[in-house]
Formats: C-alpha cells, sequence, structure tokens
C-alpha cells in the first residue's frame, strides 16, 4: 500500500454555529454545521481508498454519459449536435486513466462506447474512438430514463475505483416508464454513483432532473439554448474530475432521549436528508453527503432534548465525517464539531437567534415557497401563488439572494419587495418558469 503524505489528503473541518442558550424547559436546539474540505490538490481519496490510489494522480474514477436520443431531439435538427459536440467536450476533459462510457438513451438504454458491457480507460487513443462513436448517434424511439440508469450502474460497478459519477442529459418527459418504475430505477442505485441531470430545452419535466440529482447527490440545472451545452458539459466533467473522497457521511451522535427532529444541506442547495438516515451504532446515524473535491458545505441539524434547569449544561449532538472502509468499516475523516446546549435565565441570551441559523431557516422557506407558489400557479390558484410568490419575492431580497431575485422577477412583477408585494404576470415565457423552478433550492450563504 502506497504511503501518503498528509499534505496529499483532503483535510476536512467542522465549524459549527449556533445559540446554545435555551429557557428553563426549552428543549429545541438548532446548528448550522459548516464542513470544509480543503487542499487535495492533485493527490485525493487516499483517506477514502488508498488501494485504490496512485500517487502523482487524482483518485480512480467511472464516469458513464447518458445522452437522450430519443425522437425529440431532432426538434430543431441542431440539438442532437449540440449533444454530440457537449459529450465530445466532456470526454476531451477527462483525466488520463479515468474509465468511462456513453450511453444512448431511448426507451430502452444503448452502449455507444466502448460497448460489451465494458468500460474504456481515457486516454488519447479512446478519446478519439470515443468520439467517432459519438457520430453514430441519431434521434429515434422514446424516453425511460430508469432503463438508462440501471445500464450506468451496471458498467460503472464494473470497475474497482473510488469515484463513481454520472451524467445524464434529456429534452423529453419520461413517458415510456411509469413514475414508479423510474422511483425503482433510483432506489436502486442510490449509493452506487452520484449523478449530475441536465435538462436541455424546455419540453422535459422539472420534478425528473431535478428527482435524479437529489436521489444521486448531484447538480441540477435546465440548459435552455442548446448551444450553451459543450460549456456545461465541460464545467460539469471538471468537477466531476476535482472529485476526491467519495461516499462521505456526516455522522450524528445524541444523547439518552434526544431526538433527531430534521438534516438538511442548506448551502450550496437545500437537500433534505433527514429520512436518509442509516443506524451507525448506539444512538448514531449517518447521513450521505456524496462525494467531495475542495469545496464547503454548509447543513442545519435540529434536535430535541430533555429539559433540564437552570444552570444545567449538556452535549446535544457530536457531528464527525466518516467514509466506508473495503472491508465493511468505517474511517473518520478526523474533524468533529460539538453542539452544546446551556439552560439559562437571562431571557435576552436565550430568545436571540444565530444569524446563521436564521439565514439558513429562511433559504429554506425560501425554495419551498417557490416551489409551492409555481405548483399552484399551474393548478389555476392566482391568489394561493401570488401568495406564496410574493413571500418569496421577499425573502430573496432579505438575504440577498440576487441570483433567485432576477429569476423571480421573469415571473412576477415586483410592486415592492420588502412586503413581498407582487402581481402574476399575464405571460411567462417556459423557459424562465423551469429556470426558476430547477434553481429553486440553490441558496446563498450567510454573510459572516
Amino acid at each position: 500500500m502506497a504511503n501518503f503524505s498528509k499534505s496529499n489528503v483532503p483535510q476536512f473541518s467542522v465549524d459549527v454555529y449556533q445559540n446554545e442558550y435555551l429557557p428553563e424547559g426549552g428543549r429545541e436546539v438548532n446548528a448550522i454545521i459548516t464542513v470544509t474540505a480543503t487542499g487535495g490538490g492533485t493527490v485525493g481519496s487516499a483517506v477514502a481508498a488508498p488501494h485504490l490510489y496512485a500517487p502523482g494522480q487524482g483518485p480512480s474514477a467511472a464516469v458513464a454519459i447518458m445522452v437522450d436520443c430519443s425522437g425529440s431531439m431532432d426538434y430543431p435538427r441542431t440539438k442532437m449536435r449540440n449533444a454530440r459536440d457537449a459529450t465530445a467536450a466532456a470526454i476531451d476533459t477527462l483525466r488520463d486513466g479515468v474509465h468511462f462510457a456513453v450511453i444512448g438513451g431511448t426507451h430502452v438504454a444503448k452502449e455507444v462506447y466502448p460497448g460489451d458491457g465494458r468500460l474504456a480507460v481515457a486516454d488519447a487513443t479512446t478519446r478519439d474512438q470515443a468520439k467517432r462513436a459519438l457520430r453514430k448517434l441519431s434521434a429515434g424511439g422514446g424516453t425511460a430514463i430508469g432503463t438508462w440508469l440501471r445500464l450506468a450502474d451496471r458498467l460503472l460497478s464494473s470497475a474497482d475505483v473510488a469515484i463513481r459519477h454520472g451524467i445524464l442529459l434529456t429534452d423529453g418527459r419520461n413517458e415510456h416508464e411509469s413514475p414508479e418504475d423510474l422511483k425503482a430505477s433510483l432506489d436502486s442505485c442510490v449509493g452506487r454513483f452520484t449523478c449530475d441531470a441536465r435538462g436541455v430545452g424546455t419540453d422535459w419535466e422539472v420534478k425528473d432532473v431535478t428527482g435524479v440529482a437529489s436521489a444521486l447527490l448531484g447538480t441540477a440545472d435546465i440548459v435552455a439554448d442548446p448551444a450553451a451545452l459543450t460549456a456545461d458539459f465541460t464545467h460539469m466533467m471538471e468537477t466531476a474530475m476535482g472529485k476526491e473522497v467519495a461516499d462521505v457521511a456526516l455522522r450524528l451522535w445524541t444523547p439518552v432521549g434526544t431526538t433527531v427532529k430534521f438534516v438538511k444541506q442548506v448551502a450550496p442547495t437545500v437537500e433534505e436528508l433527514t429520512h436518509r438516515r442509516t443506524e451507525a451504532g448506539p444512538r448514531a446515524g449517518d447521513y450521505p453527503t456524496g462525494s467531495w473535491g475542495d469545496e464547503s458545505r454548509d447543513y442545519h441539524v435540529n434536535v430535541e432534548i430533555p429539559a433540564a434547569h437552570v444552570g444545567q449544561e449538556m452535549l446535544a449532538a457530536r457531528v464527525s465525517l466518516v467514509v466506508p472502509q473495503p472491508e465493511g468499516t468505517f474511517q473518520s475523516l478526523g474533524a468533529q464539531g460539538l453542539v452544546r446546549a446551556v439552560w439559562t435565565d437571562d431571557m435576552v441570551a436565550s430568545t436571540s437567534i444565530n444569524p446563521q441559523v436564521a439565514h439558513y431557516t429562511g433559504q429554506a422557506e425560501l425554495a419551498q415557497a417557490i416551489q409551492q407558489g409555481l405548483d399552484l400557479r399551474k393548478a389555476g390558484d392566482t391568489d394561493g401563488a401570488t401568495a406564496k410568490l410574493g413571500r418569496a419575492v421577499q425573502l430573496a431580497s432579505a438575504s440577498g439572494n440576487a441570483d433567485t431575485a432576477k429569476l423571480l422577477a421573469k415571473v412576477v412583477d415586483v410592486v415592492d419587495a420588502t412586503t413581498g408585494t407582487v402581481r402574476l404576470k399575464a405571460k411567462v415565457e417556459n423557459a424562465d418558469e423551469m429556470t426558476l423552478e430547477t434553481r429553486s433550492t440553490k441558496t446563498v450563504r450567510v454573510k459572516k
């Protein structure tokens, strides 16, 4: 087994932001947990999988690119060409030695390259072969995203690598399988690979694309203009190539009598993790966070603890980070944070809300208000939609989320952002509404 210097391995740190003071009898504890990984650089996941690592290179990885080849990709004709060009650019971005495959997706999934149930290993020759194989991609047939994911899973699992990742592009509705079939496919892929999903054009279903990304801990976005696909695919692959540790879990230990109410990622996007808990020994549970490069993310933890008297204090939760090992055990990444509770009769101390907690509570409400507002708008409930989207405008303005505020302004006329007074626009472009819905969970970080 290779030896790795400490400087070669991403260093994880955990910071806790909270108001630990509770009034007598108070039981609810909120904390924002900031997890940061730094300094991985050229040598990455030795800490997670030293047996899968070659010194001086990035971590071993496998990538499956799933390209929609359904009939609608021919309208307009340039769309299929844009998809081929984007996939070629992504292939050019692969690091030497990375395993990869290209899948053509219709109502069935076809291996475009290399074929025969294998993965190719990226070098100048295989990249060139793959790009030549892309020329055979043509549009025709239906859409069954679950079959694409299952084939990607089979191919990715054939390689003994540290990082497994998918990129999925679709332009239409998932009409050739039931929602139950897609969910079953997603369930079978959870924890096996991460996946970024993109919708191109404006004829696809937002909840299908965001559902794939959410379940498989990747990113979702709209590429309304197919001409922008190449830049987007290149950026996605660069990010994937920067991942250095896979399968990182946030481990939460709580004392006897404590109930975990929720755990959610709140930056860079809102992602509910509560229901994804897996038990990890007495009073501990693991929440999946996917793969990490050099980056920072924020999590909101809410626990209910036994009530106590003024002057008492207790550890409400301990947060650490772990990665699975080949023999079925877990290794700690060496960082931990403590969530505390202190009971006081100081009203000012016990009633003040920590700025980070307040900010991210607002960002989570913002994402929910947008989703509910757009759903009500589609259902024809003008009053309900106006109220929810008005609240969203108010929250976006108050928190400085300028990107979301701009997207909202394309769907409503803003009369007064401070009070959330808005009017629904009579005519809204599909691309504008879909962009708002797809990006509704993107948050801004609190200004420290």
